[in-house]
């Protein structure tokens, strides 16, 4: 059987929730197209209530969808309801494992779950992967909660699932620990899992991820890689650190719109596509500004983020 070209394949998504106690029906989705190449580090962005949650649980079959069509690894979530499950780890956003259990146990029971026969259980292995192993025989309830969302990760991988879908895998997980969780997921993803990440920590997405979707309002409104993505915005900012302070901008700086927010920093934001650096450095020369250093500030993901989803208006429900 050949490998899919998208891990996961989304057409044409809605889901419209049935209203309750007089409140009307909800629309969380609207036609939602979305590839996941396989193979992938992908990363689904949005804001709270954006419907990253609704796709996600209905990818794991936890949520009916209205319309559309939804295929892991090839498999429909209607039609290859089986296949499509075993395609899919999710590691959800609540810490949710039972307290009596111990890791190596409720690893055991996972992958029993899944039907994965006895000698081909991993439990070691991945325990030792999401550093756990010395505490495979800890109750759960004992577990810190960097550790407990390790667990989480752990219970997704027991039957090797070729997609992992992470949601907010480390709210609340320190530093520390949140480096040894992606120093795991991406020697996952270097063996050849299909990652998909929603997170609130937009350097984590511009750092991780190779792909990036936003979703706002129930609606994907880009989809691009992150290199493209970081070219979208056409806005940049460069300080002029100079030599002996300055009292006021100079006159011939003034059409560049500079600000001076300390004697010794002249402040530039420019336009890349209406202003070249080159042009302004030899304005800045010529206007008797001695220059002793250059600080440039580029765009990163939060700058499009913000951009893209205050621009996006609501849908109309249908």
């Amino acid at each position: 059987m050949s490998l899919p070209d998208f891990a996961v394949d989304i057409r044409n998504l809605n889901k419209i929730y049935a209203g309750s106690n007089k409140r009307p029906p909800k629309q969380a989705l609207f036609d939602v197209t979305l590839a996941v190449p396989r193979g992938s580090f992908f990363g689904l962005l949005g804001p709270n209530g954006a419907g990253k949650s609704t796709m996600i649980n209905i990818m794991a079959g936890l949520v009916t969808r209205t319309s559309g069509t939804v295929k892991l690894w090839n498999s429909d979530i209607a039609t290859d309801e089986r296949q499509a499950r075993c395609a899919i780890g999710v590691v959800p956003q609540e810490l949710n494992m039972d307290p009596f259990f111990t890791p190596r146990e409720t690893l055991e029971l996972q992958a029993g779950l899944y039907g994965v026969p006895k000698p081909e259980r991993r439990t070691e292995e991945i325990l030792k992967a999401v550093g756990l192993l010395d505490k495979a025989d800890a109750y759960s309830r004992t577990l810190s909660g960097g550790m407990r969302r390790r667990l989480l990760v752990a219970k997704a991988m027991v039957h090797t699932p070729p997609i992992l879908v992470l949601d907010e895998p480390t709210a609340g997980v320190d530093v520390e620990l949140r480096q040894t969780l992606w120093k795991y997921i991406r020697e996952l993803n270097q063996r050849g899992t299909t990652i998909l990440l929603t997170t609130h920590y937009l350097e984590e997405a511009q750092e991780l991820c190779d792909r990036i979707a936003i979703i706002n309002h129930g609606r994907v409104i880009v989809h691009d890689t992150t290199a493209n993505l970081l070219t979208h915005i056409d806005n940049k900012s460069v300080t002029f650190v100079t030599a002996t302070p300055l009292t006021a901008v100079p006159a011939t700086l003034t059409r560049f719109n500079a600000t001076l927010p300390k004697p010794t920093e002249l402040h530039i934001n420019y336009r890349p596509s209406s202003s070249a650096m080159g042009e302004i450095i030899e304005a800045v020369r010529g206007s008797g500004v001695n220059i002793a250093d250059i600080r440039t500030d580029e765009v990163d993901l939060e700058d499009i983020f913000l951009q893209l989803t205050r621009a996006a208006p609501p849908p109309t429900a249908a």
